[in-house]
């Protein structure tokens, strides 16, 4: 059933010369974050460290949305005020960080599913009051010597599936995201398969469990060998085997695809979208949906210090400069050419 109002949502979400912020590393992954910066892992600094991107003036300009977690979401800034008054400011989308993490797959060594069904529709329900108009669920799916099995595949694409219709029923639009892992040495035909595969096997279920592709955003991997292949592939090889393996596998009806960067160096990330922007017209708006490859860098130059935010926030906002224009396939060539020397 066609609901008007998360469609327009959903257009929002991906108003062109935009990109949605993953900020929503959960309570463990943060810490380890902070730990890697030599930054002691504990919840005032969990705070300040999502307050440096939060509290960067003008971030509106580049943002449509930024995804956020449960701790997020409650937050405040140095000052007393909820980080979530301060992204309606910015005219910016509250999204929310649903699942709950994922755990092994009895049976199948090596394969996982995605935990945080039960209470659902409850904390969506507390989210929309908060101001949440958008929810994230992330799958992983792992490339490997008999991997993924068609058993991995249907029960995240189940998962997803359960998820976005409950999120419907709330009034908040799903990003579904079934992440295909970078981890291993496959090759881009392998990437190339598993995604699609995945991809089909997730719009089949969405499809089973009535979820309005209108009000739904696909979050996904780029087609890329595994970070340990030797396999070498130019940007432009990458967009191409992307787009296609998209156009295979997603229906023309969704309003948006979005990218993750998925363990890419924040360059590549950035190139890889400018090529696939190049190669328009596509059936759906796309941008970025990044987050180590927007906020690493900023992070480092940060190392938790007060001194450091100006400088910190001042490359932040050059990479949502850098991925806006990407998004719209206009990298500036300078920038290019810098990153690739």
């Amino acid at each position: 059933m066609f609901n008007k109002e998360l469609n327009n949502i959903a257009k929002q979400m991906m108003t062109s010369g935009k990109g949605i912020l993953a900020s929503d590393e959960s309570t463990n992954s943060a810490n380890k974050t902070l730990s890697k910066n030599d930054i002691e892992p504990i919840e005032e600094n969990r705070r300040r460290y999502r307050e440096l991107f939060i509290g960067t003036k003008g971030i509106g300009k580049y943002l449509n949305g930024i995804i956020l977690f449960d701790e997020t979401i409650r937050q405040r800034d140095s000052e007393g005020k909820p980080f979530r008054e301060i992204l309606k400011e910015e005219g910016i989308l509250i999204g929310i960080k649903v699942d709950r993490g994922t755990v092994d797959l009895p049976g199948f060594p090596g394969e996982k599913y995605t935990t945080g069904l039960d209470n659902l529709g409850k904390r969506l329900k507390e989210y929309y009051d908060m101001g949440a108009r958008f929810a994230k669920w992330r799958s992983v799916i792992k490339i490997g010597t008999d991997l993924p099995s068609q058993e991995v595949l249907d029960v995240n694409a189940q998962g997803l599936a359960l998820y976005a219709s409950t999120c419907q029923a709330e009034g908040i639009v799903p990003i579904i995201e079934p992440e295909v892992l970078l981890d291993g040495n496959h090759s881009m035909d392998a990437a190339y398969e598993v995604t699609a595969k995945t991809l089909k096997t997730v719009f089949k279920a969405l499809e089973k469990y009535k979820v309005d592709l209108k009000g739904v955003i696909l979050k996904t991997s780029m087609v890329l060998p595994g970070k340990d292949s030797s396999e070498e592939k130019l940007d432009e090889e990458v967009a191409k085997a992307t787009v296609k393996c998209l156009k295979e596998a997603v229906p023309n009806d969704i309003p948006g695809v979005v990218f993750l960067s998925g363990g890419q160096s924040a360059e590549d990330a950035t190139h890889h979208l400018n090529e696939i922007a190049k190669l328009e017209p596509l059936p759906w708006e796309i941008t970025f949906s990044f987050l180590r490859a927007i906020e690493g860098p900023p992070t480092e130059v940060w190392a938790g210090k007060d001194e450091n935010v100006k400088k910190a926030r001042v490359l932040f906002e050059q990479k949502l400069i850098d991925d806006t224009q990407a998004e719209l396939g206009q990298l500036e060539e300078e920038i290019q050419l810098k990153a690739e020397a």
